[in-house]
């Protein structure tokens, strides 16, 4: 049975999820969650992709991201979860299947349904009892290890270019100086 295409528009932002395979809690160990992070920022920062907001939970993934004009959804998908399987492999000395095959996806539509699948993403730890607060989980946007893109683009419109205001109202998260948290590292 073939799998079912995904719709993607150039310029869209994406509400994704993906687990890991037959939904084992392969990143309950720190090792195999901060791969997949630092695999999220690496082709970020190679410009296959915006990333806005994301948590890697014990049996996967919630991620908003905007593929760059050269990048299809399912590449920029393929790139998180094929890179982070074969580090994973090298860190943990084995060879063992990391994610469950495809993931689902949801085209954001406007602000309200970005800043609803931000607070999604960000409460998914506190719903699930592993923390008390979003900022305290260790492998999500909320905790600010690391830098994020700063504003989502709306269905169908340019990514914006750094230094200039949002398309679409859509607006930034907090910055640094207003919620004294650095984002940068």
């Amino acid at each position: 049975m073939a799998r079912p295409k995904h719709r993607t528009k150039s310029g869209a932002t994406y509400f994704v999820t993906t687990n890991t395979w037959k939904r084992r809690e392969i990143f309950r160990k720190a090792t195999a969650a901060e791969v997949v992070e630092q695999k999220i920022c690496e082709y970020r920062d190679k410009g296959f992709y915006h990333v806005h907001c994301y948590v890697v939970m014990p049996e996967h993934l919630h991620i908003i991201l905007t593929p760059s004009e050269t990048t299809t959804l399912e590449k920029a998908v393929q790139l998180i979860k094929g890179g982070s399987s074969h580090e994973i492999g090298n860190r943990l000395h084995g060879r063992f299947p990391i994610w469950h095959a495809g993931f689902t996806e949801h085209q954001i539509r406007d602000e309200a349904d970005y800043y609803s699948h931000v607070a999604y993403i960000d409460m998914n730890p506190v719903k699930a009892g592993l923390v008390q607060k979003p900022e305290e989980y260790s492998f999500c946007s909320s905790h600010g290890r690391y830098k994020l893109d700063p504003c989502p683009v709306a269905s169908g419109a340019k990514a914006h270019e750094e230094g200039t205001s949002c398309t679409a109202g859509l607006k930034p998260r907090p910055s640094e100086a207003t919620t004294g948290k650095s984002r940068d590292k």
